[in-house]
């Protein structure tokens, strides 16, 4: 059977929030080791099994990212045709709710965070890979069904034309209070983007938990005019094309726009300090394709398949402490200042802090 994949993008699903849940959860450290070593990893070798011929994927991950996947997967894979669909972890997850009844889906990978605690236990096969010991403490399941893969660090993608032609330098979240830059940062909706809500967890980790300074940077910062796009996507495309001068957003939103040798933008890590989310994925309830499911969850999880996927894309951060691989278009750990986020906090405060967010920003637009 030939080799291939088809990638539909939905253009309806179903918005919805995703809500914050309970559940104990690791405090957040320095990611360690750093990616280091062989660029040309090999992908695993094929495991003797037959995982059958049909995996539906839903992803929230980039193109870059996809790509990188199924190219290894099919590797090992090659008669297992994979159909993925993309969307928001909002969109995603109110569909697999959905769907419940008659699953579609067989993986949902991207847009599950160490912070969303046990919010979709309902939706998702509470099972975990024999890697989980070889995962970096910290980013250990803390549901027993989050599989977590990677990390989402915390930058600004910022558009160097627009940078000088506005005479400003931006390294941290104080520049965004400028008055030239008014109009011109977008962010994502905290609400509905996982990616927004592990940026608002950012700004909670630099100037404290729910603090008045946190709120005060916060509100300054929507009096700038910020721009609340529909999806986290356009937080660093946008700014590729000129749109915005600043993108709120995440370490691989920005590194395949360098990967992809763009010269207009720079990535920034907040000077005041960044923390990562581990982000992952998990087996959908009642899954059609639960062995070519769970086949996916292991590449993604165990060190071989990490080195592989690592190596191919040079833009994520993995969680499998015995990984090692390049990730040219990224700084090395250490030359990062790290804040110190503390994830059980933020997974059982997040509806909370929603809520003062949305009061917050209406009261400044009406």
């Amino acid at each position: 059977m030939k080799k291939f994949f088809a990638i539909l993008l939905t253009l309806s699903l179903m918005a919805s929030m995703a809500a914050c849940g309970g559940g104990n959860t690791p405090s957040s450290t320095t990611p360690d080791p750093a990616p280091s070593a062989s660029p040309d990893a090999p992908a695993p070798e094929a495991e003797p099994v037959d995982i059958g011929d049909s995996l539906v994927l839903y992803s929230s991950m980039t193109e870059n990212d996809l790509n990188g996947l199924l190219e290894v997967f099919n590797e090992m894979y090659p008669d297992c045709e994979v159909e993925v669909v993309n969307g928001s972890a909002g969109e995603l997850t109110a569909r697999i709710t959905a769907e419940a009844g008659n699953p579609q889906g067989d993986i949902m990978w991207g847009a599950l965070s160490n912070s969303d605690g046990d919010t979709h236990k309902d939706i998702f096969e509470h099972w975990t890979t024999e890697y989980e010991p070889e995962i970096i403490e910290a980013y250990r399941s803390n549901n027993g069904f989050y599989n977590l893969d990677h990390l989402s660090t915390c930058v600004f993608c910022v558009n160097t034309d627009l940078e000088k032609e506005l005479g400003i330098t931006i390294n941290g979240y104080a520049d965004l209070l400028d008055p030239k830059l008014e109009g011109k940062i977008v962010f994502s909706d905290p609400n509905s983007s996982s990616a927004a809500w592990n940026n608002v967890c950012n700004m909670m980790a630099v100037y404290g938990n729910d603090s008045d300074e946190v709120w005060d940077f916060i509100e300054k910062l929507m009096k700038n005019k910020l721009t609340i796009s529909t999806s986290s996507s356009v937080c660093f495309k946008s700014v590729l094309e000129g749109e915005y001068a600043v993108g709120i957003t995440y370490e691989d939103g920005v590194a395949p726009l360098l990967k992809s040798g763009a010269t207009n933008v720079r990535m920034v890590y907040p000077a005041e300090g960044t923390s990562a989310s581990a982000f992952g994925c998990a087996v959908i309830k009642g899954a059609p394709h639960p062995e070519a499911a769970k086949a996916m969850v292991n590449l993604l999880m165990s060190a071989e398949g990490q080195n592989a996927i690592g190596s191919k894309l040079g833009t994520l951060r993995m969680t499998n402490s015995k990984a090692t691989f390049e990730t040219p278009y990224l700084p090395k750990n250490e030359e990062i200042k790290w804040a110190d986020r503390d994830v059980a906090w933020c997974t059982e405060n997040k509806a909370a802090v929603l809520e003062k967010w949305n009061a917050l920003w209406a009261s400044i637009n009406g």
